[in-house]
């Protein structure tokens, strides 16, 4: 049975929890709405799958939070997924798609010695994609690129109450500072929603303070834009969580620990 509707139904789709740093975003924004994060974790993570099979499931398990939820509008909280699949979920699906990119503009307009740094996955800091954000919105700034290895999952593990190897962390700062140029870095871009997860850990280990850039507070700007008219801010927000793994508990878990009222898992064809 869909859930009863009395106000906008928000679906925020990632990989795994990384979404929760948009959630937050959301929260924080005051939008008046349900929100439901639905995590693929089935098949998490994403950074290390083939283009190709992320290019049939993420439309996919999309389609099916979307008809579960009757969702009104998707938040694609994925760096991954969405320099990847956005077009592809957007003409499959009839409501407003939005997706997470990396937060070049803010950043180039923020940097006072012209280089910033951005931080994500492998395979996002080599789309053409990225390269196309760079070029349309870096405004001649210098980016340094760093794909992490393990940082969503060392985000994962923080949110499941575990210590993260900081090894992880001391990576992906040097992966920025220690290119040539890196002593320029005044600007980083958080360039997954698990990154902004454990700035803290990646603050504590740069060699000297930055401004960090994340996507959550656009994307809330724009979820307000195209859901205007619909919000409802008279009653506290409901907030469900979905997964693709079944009966994977620890997910679960962390979801009612930051406040998810309710969880549950979502039936996604297992032949994707």
């Amino acid at each position: 049975m869909k859930p009863l509707k009395n106000r906008p139904h928000l679906l925020v789709f990632d990989s795994g929890l990384g979404g929760l740093s948009v959630v937050n975003a959301i929260v924080n924004a005051g939008l008046g709405v349900d929100i439901y994060h639905l995590a693929d974790t089935a098949f998490f993570p994403y950074g290390e799958k083939r283009d190709e099979a992320l290019m049939v499931r993420v439309p996919a398990v999309i389609q099916a939070g979307i008809e579960a939820i009757s969702a009104d509008l998707v938040i694609i909280a994925c760096n991954t997924a969405s320099t990847l699949a956005l077009d592809a979920v957007r003409a499959q699906v009839s409501i407003p798609v939005v997706g997470v990119v990396p937060a070049i503009k803010p950043a180039a307009a923020l940097t006072q010695t012209g280089t910033i740094g951005l931080l994500a996955t492998p395979k996002t800091v080599t789309r053409s994609y990225t390269d196309q954000l760079i070029a349309q919105f870096g405004h001649g700034t210098r980016v340094l690129r760093h794909g992490a290895v393990g940082l969503a999952d060392a985000a994962e593990a923080k949110l499941a109450g575990q210590t993260p190897d900081p090894e992880i962390f001391k990576a992906a700062m040097s992966g920025i500072f220690d290119q040539e140029g890196g002593a320029s870095v005044d600007v980083i871009v958080l360039a997954c929603t698990h990154y902004p997860l454990v700035q803290t850990e990646l603050e504590a280990l740069a060699p000297r303070p930055v401004t960090w850039v994340d996507s959550g507070e656009a994307i809330a700007r724009r979820t307000a834009h195209l859901l205007q008219n619909q919000m409802d801010q008279t009653a506290p927000v409901l907030r469900t969580g979905l997964t693709t793994g079944g009966a994977d508990e620890a997910t679960h878990r962390v979801l009612r620990k930051v406040g998810f009222q309710t969880t549950q898992a979502l039936s996604v064809d297992a032949q994707l």
